[in-house]
């Protein structure tokens, strides 16, 4: 069975307070994985039960820090009579779920006709107490008045699935932010609440049973439109914590029913990811055959590498993949045996770890000189859907059981590497807690702030706040090695992860082609 990856671990007190590493996505090919989402789901289970007990002392990081609350009035746990409503009833509904969790055994002392009667009054409370939590319909927008629609953005459509024990006051709160930080109108899909210990159960049905529930279905459809609706060039899709699973079954419909050429519109970002998995095959056979033979290149979808290294670097050159007339297109070498089968360690992901300060980075590197900021990045990469990137917090629970533990786990055999494709940051910091707006987009996207008093910069007509700060942010400020000079492994170059980071050209009303303010 694959192992915890090296991040899923107690942070060391020697390490930084705030580092950064970078995965690059997995190549994919022709193993089959035993410790995967296509597994028998009671063993798949087993494995969540355990690894819930395993990572069981970042639990407290799911809330914890409790402060800042950057955002105001949008952080989840800054001091408003709104929050200390959502959290009081959260607490009488862990209170109430616990006790019939444990009651549960009692109920065999019973006459049926007893027991179910009483277990259809603990349902119908805990119903009753989740609808003081959640609104009635699925879908919702961000507030006009934090980005009104723009004709510059008329070609995109936004897209939120929340995580566990959002009700709709912090579905909203998260839209709002989404919609400061980029500018752009956002649609949300409430995944509805029922209790965080009954969300949690919700969790292991869906990413384990393919369960979906309505949310789903109702997200797949719009998505399916959006895409085969000609006045969109790119969808955005981006996904928190048990959203992350709820995406990734929607992705596997997708790549089941549409073309892939509408495919390439799609472009995912996840933070605290749940799911056990995520797929973006290779459009062709050729271009994932090439990437094998050049995994650190292609796992970061690079464009091109410095020719300065070409004839000295360990990291061969990254061929770009070719555009195709014929899906059946074909190349005089892709059916030798050396093509079909790799060497082992060529699926595996390569890390390359960011810092700052004193700390430096000893993991080789490719030689990165450019990505695919691009509208379609799956143009270069040659996948299905255009592109995907993960962001983790490595004290985050919810990430370590999901994308930290799935995507890089780094094993001796591909067979027991699970299929979990896509870019992936995962950061150690003070603040790195679960939550969307708190701890992710505050730490990532910090808001706007006077630099003399240190209050946000509010719209003088609206009352909101300004956007994402431009300078000052930790995150995106951070190096990361991107050479490996003479292949004697000395440090060559170094670049912001900001230049790795693709959803970062989107803010404040930017688009990844648009040349950064002067």
């Amino acid at each position: 069975m694959a192992q915890p990856p090296p991040l899923a671990t107690r942070p060391s007190k020697a390490n930084s307070d705030n580092s950064t590493q970078f995965f690059g996505s997995q190549i994919g090919g022709g193993t089959v994985i035993n410790y995967g989402y296509t597994d028998m789901p009671w063993k798949l289970m087993a494995w969540d039960i355990y690894y819930f007990f395993k990572f069981f002392w970042a639990i407290p990081y799911i809330l914890w820090p409790l402060s800042p609350a950057d955002s105001g009035e949008l952080s989840e746990l800054s001091p408003t009579l709104s929050n200390v409503w959502c959290i009081a009833i959260h607490v009488v509904l862990c209170a109430v779920q616990l006790a019939g969790i444990l009651a549960l055994p009692c109920l065999v002392m019973l006459p049926v006709w007893a027991a179910a009667m009483t277990v259809a009054a603990f349902l119908l409370l805990n119903k009753a107490l989740c609808m003081l939590l959640n609104g009635e319909g699925v879908e919702y927008h961000s507030d006009p008045k934090y980005a009104p629609a723009l004709p510059e953005h008329a070609h995109e459509q936004w897209i939120f699935i929340n995580g566990v024990a959002a009700g709709a006051h912090w579905m909203q709160g998260n839209l709002n932010r989404l919609a400061v930080t980029f500018k752009r109108p956002v649609l949300g899909i409430h995944n509805k609440t029922a209790g965080i210990l009954f969300d949690v159960l919700e969790c292991l049905l869906q990413r384990n049973w393919g369960y979906a529930t309505k949310d789903v279905r109702v997200c797949y459809s719009i998505i399916k439109q959006k895409l085969y609706n000609p006045q969109y060039s790119k969808v955005i899709f981006i996904l928190h914590s048990q959203g992350g699973i709820q995406g990734s079954l929607i992705l596997d419909w997708l790549l089941q029913e549409l073309p892939q050429d509408i495919l390439g519109k799609l472009e995912v970002y996840t933070f605290g990811n749940a799911a056990n998995h995520f797929n973006n095959p290779h459009r062709h056979v050729r271009s994932q055959t090439l990437a094998k033979r050049n995994p650190l290149a292609a796992s970061v979808d690079s464009t091109q590498l410095d020719p300065n290294h070409a004839h000295h670097s360990p990291v061969p050159g990254l061929r770009k993949p070719q555009p195709y007339s014929s899906p059946n297109s074909s190349f005089e070498s892709s059916s030798r045996p050396s093509d079909a089968q790799p060497p082992r360690n060529n699926e595996n992901q390569s890390p390359i770890t960011t810092h700052r300060g004193n700390n430096t980075a000893t993991t080789p590197a490719p030689l990165l000189t450019s990505s695919t900021a691009t509208p379609h990045p799956s143009d270069f990469s040659d996948r299905a859907i255009g592109h995907i990137e993960h962001y983790a917090h490595t004290t985050d629970f919810v990430a370590l059981w999901g994308v930290l533990h799935f995507a890089t786990s780094l094993t001796p055999s591909p067979l027991f590497i699970p299929r979990f494709i896509g870019r992936v940051f995962a950061r150690t910091s003070l603040r790195g807690g679960h939550q969307m707006v708190q701890h992710y987009l505050d730490g990532m996207f910090p808001l706007r702030r006077d630099p003399v008093t240190g209050e946000l910069v509010r719209d003088g007509k609206m009352g909101v706040p300004w956007g994402a700060g431009e300078e000052g942010n930790e995150f995106m400020e951070s190096e990361v090695l991107v050479g490996v000079g003479n292949g004697e492994g000395e440090e060559d170059g170094e670049e912001e992860v900001a230049a790795g980071v693709e959803v970062l050209g989107y803010r404040n009303g930017r688009s990844p082609e648009d040349a950064p303010p002067e």
